[in-house]
């Protein structure tokens, strides 16, 4: 998965932004920015994220309503995957996402979340949903255009999600299907993840982009939180 290599800014719906690195990445409300923020709170040139030989420094350049990283105000930090940067009304992940190539043997140990007698495929992209979210897994997988199924071990039990090169067709948890369900994985806060490559859906029920589908997960939590 050649995509992975490269850490990123997940901000969805929006597409996410590779941190290469090579110069430093400006985040701020000007349109020369590499990540806009276009809200008022946002300064001009907010912050910026560069590289050292110990990892990656996101650093506030003044802003007038400040920097914030996992709740707390900052102005330099070190970056660690899962980190939650706050700017203004935005929510920013940061993940440097390496897949591990190793047996799913043990990821999913209930005899519920056995798919099928066929054998399993020995590489796959795993990782706890509290440093990967659901909306970046498949936003990596939409961009690496990945066939195969996301399985969701969460609070709410197993839940799976089968992609088309990159493409959500099918979704199940225990108690929905399709879209809804699919809706129920983007939105599952904490468990974990597991991607199994070239997995193929038994069905197909859900005609939407990742896009539409974290848009309608986006929409849901704004109405949980009224």
């Amino acid at each position: 998965m050649p995509v992975l290599d490269t850490p990123m800014l997940f901000l969805p719906p929006r597409e996410p932004v590779p941190v290469t690195g090579e110069r430093s990445l400006l985040i701020g409300r000007s349109r020369g920015c590499d990540l806009q923020i276009p809200h008022s709170d946002t300064s001009r040139r907010h912050a910026e994220i560069y590289r050292t030989e110990g990892g990656f420094i996101l650093r506030d350049l003044g802003s007038t309503n400040g920097t914030f990283v996992n709740g707390r105000p900052v102005q330099e930090h070190r970056l660690e995957t899962g980190d939650r940067i706050q700017i203004s009304e935005s929510e920013i992940t940061f993940c440097e996402i390496t897949p591990e190539l190793e047996s799913t043997a043990g990821v999913f140990t209930d005899a519920d979340t056995v798919l099928s007698e066929r054998p399993v495929p020995v590489e796959v992209f795993r990782g706890e949903l509290a440093e990967i979210p659901t909306f970046a897994v498949l936003q990596v997988l939409e961009m690496g255009r990945k066939t195969g199924i996301v399985m969701i071990d969460s609070e709410a039990g197993v839940g799976r999600l089968w992609l088309d090169n990159g493409h959500p067709i099918h979704a199940e948890t225990k108690l929905q299907k399709g879209f809804d369900a699919a809706i129920t994985l983007v939105n599952s806060g904490t468990g974990r993840f597991s991607f199994e490559p070239d997995a193929i859906s038994p069905e197909q029920t859900i005609e939407a982009s990742v896009t539409e589908l974290l848009l309608e997960a986006s929409r849901i939590q704004d109405e949980e939180r009224l």
